[in-house]
């Protein structure tokens, strides 16, 4: 018996020597981070600005940053030099992104009426609209950006609005949540602000490159002052629609992922009109014919642009005539189109639709593929509607409450709503066609849930009840109060409840609602008749 234990521990030993796993070795995996978030912003910036020159400029002197067989960062060689485009279409996704928002943001509503007038004496002081176009594209642009408030009386009675883009802001958390804000003013002579926001007080601080300066000596800063106030209100709000991938606790922008394939989209058109260029016709001329100087007789140069014309050698054999041909190669623009479209489809991939932008790509597309596509632009424009209506209340609450901070007044909750319109797809005359399907036969919505899906925000309510009566007018449909007897049907309700009240007899008023006419008419009869069960 212990001979066979003995056994059974050597197999269980030889078992565990035989299934050990070794665990893998631990890899070590370096990436070197080439731009921070500034970097980025004044990279997307520039794109943005859409300006050919200075994208070829940025990418020539960030060398260890930029790719150098990326086409803007590529040259040419001497004597081969093509003609580099920009196309444009990321300044146009921008701004077509902030019109088709910013277009349908409606009034906004407020629970109490003195908050809603003193916030639009703040708003038409501020011009608040126009500020705020710039501050969307700005953070599509950038990623994110603060609303700082300032609260200056010589220069208004109302508190001041300042938009900050990103590149100059810096964000501190704790815990996952917003701290301070520290919004960076650069001066002459390397002198740089740094503002620190945060709930209950504004501080600040001047350096010269990693120096700390005195503000008071500084000219531009000795009439800034420190202020203190309410530890709930915080005079700067932060506005971002995404978040950013690199980097934590800041903003994404719509750019993020798309630069390689903007420089794609501007190396196949540049390309292509190289192409065109170099394709173009050639007239081969022979020497006896070629243009001359008339003031010297010397043979012209011809262009290098057009090169209208190029010399040939003259045709000396027998019967032979010194014909001028002109030669012009064939074009691949079905190839160059379909890379075109290609890159272009890379471009505006998950953030909106060609046909947003006025882009017919597909010529056989029709009008329910188009609205299909546009679905795209719908899901961007919903995540920044809904960026703004969470974050725009905070700032307005900031305002108002810093009106109260400057007539000493005690903070208040503010409680506010931004409504916005439909995004007109699909088009107003679909909507009415698609909806009139749904009331032939069986009525599957009513009048009230076809007008109100129909116009959405862009009626008030008023007009829509309006609406709503009319329509049933057309059709017949009145709306009337419910009937009732009145007086009458409470004289009938007390005689039979004397009725079955013993053997008196039960008192038999007349009516107050039956008039002598109507008594002289039997009227009051009839009423008896009903009374007694008789019709």
């Amino acid at each position: 018996m212990g001979w066979f234990n003995d056994m059974g521990e050597k197999i269980k030993r030889g078992l565990r020597s035989w299934l050990q796993i070794m665990p893998s070795s631990p890899y070590n995996i370096q990436i070197q981070e080439l731009a921070d978030f500034e970097l980025s912003a004044i990279r997307n910036r520039i794109w943005y600005r859409g300006d050919g020159n200075e994208l070829e400029q940025m990418y020539r002197q960030c060398q260890e940053y930029a790719d150098k067989y990326k086409f803007w960062a590529s040259r040419c060689t001497p004597g081969m030099e093509m003609r580099k485009i920009h196309t444009g279409l990321p300044a146009l996704m921008i701004k077509t992104l902030a019109s088709i928002t910013l277009a349908d943001m409606n009034d906004f509503d407020f629970d109490r009426e003195v908050q809603r007038q003193t916030w639009q004496e703040i708003e038409e002081e501020n011009h608040f609209r126009k500020m705020m176009d710039e501050a969307l594209r700005d953070v599509l642009v950038v990623g994110d950006g603060v609303f700082r408030i300032i609260m200056d009386t010589e220069e208004s009675e109302h508190p001041i609005i300042e938009w900050i883009p990103g590149e100059r802001v810096e964000y501190v958390y704790r815990y996952g949540r917003l701290k301070e804000i520290v919004i960076k003013t650069p001066y002459r002579d390397g002198h740089v602000l740094y503002a620190h926001y945060g709930k209950g007080y504004i501080r600040h601080e001047l350096f010269k490159g990693d120096q700390l300066s005195d503000i008071k000596t500084f000219p531009e800063t000795q009439g800034i002052s420190d202020w203190s106030f309410d530890k709930e209100l915080m005079l700067a709000t932060p506005i971002k629609i995404y978040e950013n991938s690199k980097y934590p606790g800041r903003g994404g922008s719509i750019f993020d992922g798309k630069i390689d394939s903007f420089d794609a989209l501007d190396e196949a058109w540049s390309q292509w009109m190289d192409a065109l260029r170099a394709g173009r016709a050639k007239t081969y001329i022979p020497e006896a014919f070629m243009p001359k100087d008339p003031e010297n007789g010397l043979t012209l140069t011809p262009n290098t642009f057009d090169n209208r014309f190029i010399a040939g050698d003259a045709d000396m054999g027998e019967n032979a005539r010194n014909e001028i041909t002109v030669a012009q190669p064939a074009i691949p623009h079905d190839s160059y189109l379909a890379s075109y479209v290609t890159a272009l489809d890379l471009c505006l991939q998950g953030i909106i639709s060609p046909s947003t932008l006025g882009i017919d790509v597909k010529k056989l597309d029709n009008a329910e593929a188009q609205r299909e596509k546009e679905k795209t632009t719908l899901y961007t424009r919903a995540a920044i509607v809904e960026a703004l209506q969470e974050q725009l209340p905070l700032l307005i609450e900031a305002c108002i409450n810093a009106e109260h901070v400057l007539r000493r007044e005690a903070l208040e909750e503010v409680k506010v709503t931004i409504p916005f319109g439909e995004y007109a797809n699909p088009s107003f005359e679909s909507q009415i066609e698609t909806l009139a399907k749904a009331r032939p036969g069986v009525a599957m919505m009513s009048i009230e849930a076809q007008v109100e899906e129909l116009y959405g925000d862009s009626k008030d309510e008023e007009w829509k009840q309006e609406e709503i009566g009319r329509l049933k007018a057309e059709q017949g449909v009145m709306e009337m109060d419910d009937p009732s007897m009145g007086a009458a049907a409470m004289d009938l309700a007390g005689g039979l409840q004397n009725e079955g009240q013993g053997d008196k007899p039960p008192v038999r008023d007349e009516p107050a609602g039956i008039s002598e006419a109507a008594k002289d008419s039997g009227g009051a009869g009839a009423i008896r008749d009903l009374r007694s069960g008789k019709e």
